[in-house]
Formats: C-alpha cells, sequence, structure tokens
C-alpha cells in the first residue's frame, strides 16, 4: 500500500484548471521526483496536498485514509505526517538556529522541551550544523539558513517531506551544499516528494521520476527511463533541451 496516493486530482485557480486527471502514489521510502516546464502545477500539486489550495475533485490517501480537506481535524492530522520546505527559508530571525528548529515541535506539538532539544542537535548535526546552534539566521549563508529549514521540517518526524525547489533562491556556490544535505538525509530512509530543477540531483537521486506539463502527467518512470528513454514526444522535448544546455 502506498504512503501517498493521489487519485483522479483536480484543482483550479479560477476557471483555470491547473491539475487535472491527475493520479500518482509515493511509496514509503521512495524518493519522487517532479519535473517539468514553468507552469506546469508541480509546486502547486505540494500546496493542493498541504491544504493550502482547494480540491475541485478528486481523492488524497495518507497512510490508506482519505483525506477529508474540509475537516480540520482531519487536515490537522495529516499536517502532523508531512512536512514542507519552500523555497524561502521563512526563519524567525529574532531566534538562535536551535530554536528555530525547535519552536513548532515545542510550542505548538507540546512535545517535551528536552527531547526536542536533543532531536534538534541531532539533525542540526546532521545537516553540517552543529558549530551554529546558537547564531541568528543573519548570520549564515543562504544555503546554511536552507539547511536550517531542512532540520526544522525533520524536527517534526514527518513520514513523508515536500521539497519545493528549495535552492532557487540561492546563489550557484551555495546550491551543492543544499543538495549534498539532501542526499545524505536519503541514506537515512526518508520519504520524500522533491520538486527541482536540477536535473543532474534528480537523475541520481530519485526512485521515480514524474514529468508534468499543463498540469498532467505526460510521463513517469525511473531516471534512467525518463532522461535515457523517454516514451512520450514531450518527455523527449524537454529533455533534449535541458541536457543540451
Amino acid at each position: 500500500m502506498p504512503l501517498l496516493e493521489i487519485v483522479d486530482l483536480k484543482a483550479s485557480f479560477g476557471s483555470h484548471a491547473v491539475l487535472e486527471d491527475f493520479s500518482m502514489s509515493v511509496d514509503e521510502g521512495a524518493i519522487v521526483s517532479l519535473i517539468g516546464p514553468s507552469g506546469s502545477g508541480k509546486s502547486t500539486l505540494l500546496r493542493v496536498l498541504m491544504g493550502l489550495l482547494p480540491i475541485d475533485r478528486g481523492s488524497v490517501r495518507m497512510n490508506g485514509r482519505v483525506v477529508d480537506y474540509a475537516d480540520k481535524a482531519a487536515l490537522h492530522a495529516l499536517r502532523a505526517e508531512i512536512a514542507i520546505v519552500f523555497q524561502q527559508y521563512n526563519l524567525f530571525q529574532n531566534m538562535t538556529v536551535i530554536d528555530n528548529v525547535m519552536i513548532t515541535p515545542t510550542r505548538i506539538r507540546r512535545w517535551p522541551r528536552k527531547d526536542v532539544e536533543r532531536h534538534a542537535m541531532q539533525l542540526l548535526t546532521r545537516v553540517g550544523l552543529a558549530d551554529r546552534l546558537r547564531a541568528y539566521p543573519d548570520e549564515l549563508s543562504g544555503g546554511q539558513q536552507q539547511r536550517v529549514a531542512i532540520a526544522r521540517a525533520l524536527a517534526l518526524k514527518p513520514k513523508i517531506l515536500f521539497l519545493d525547489e528549495i535552492t532557487a533562491a540561492l546563489d550557484p556556490e551555495l546550491v551543492g551544499e543544499v543538495l549534498e544535505t539532501i542526499r545524505e538525509l536519503s541514506s537515512d530512509g526518508i520519504t520524500m516528494l522533491i520538486v527541482s530543477h536540477e536535473m543532474g540531483f534528480v537523475r541520481k537521486l530519485s526512485s521515480k521520476v514524474v514529468f508534468m506539463a499543463q498540469g498532467r502527467i505526460v510521463e513517469t518512470g525511473t531516471p534512467q527511463q525518463i532522461f535515457d528513454a523517454p516514451l512520450e514526444a514531450r518527455t523527449r522535448d524537454f529533455v533534449g533541451k535541458i541536457l543540451r544546455h
């Protein structure tokens, strides 16, 4: 049974459908990457799944349970199982690194502070920031801030981690350190749904790649299939342009 299953999903902005007839699944421990041209609905999908945008039609199942997005309790339960990291770090500038990581588990979830602090220190060590626990965000590089945001998401112990173009706002020389952090985390068996334009990273890390265009899935396959032998002309066109640059 998939950890996350999406069936016949449709979502719109006004009269414009941004996702149409969208069905896919994410197995536990898998790393699924969404690729495609700008405006294809990749980031929109993550926001719909988080309940930040409404669904017109279709269903979402988490651990086999249908999510009722209109039910506040069901939405709260879903968000306890999913964490998302956006392009922007959204850190609290008046809090230290470790306090940024601890704030939601302690203040919202009401988990024991001592346990949360221990876990936060482990996570920050894992993302290479053990020496920056008491620093403030404006004392960090963009790459370091994004790694704090990743640790903050993982502090909630999600069943699945969403990564939404997390390197898009970074200077090119900082992209590598964030991608290396994700590679390290992938060895821990964390389930991930990734939106990324870093094709080399997608190819190396993903267990499944989903190519999207105009709010629909065009093709799904292994990285080798999608990048080396795509079946659909639209996929071949996209991959060909990417590989030429």
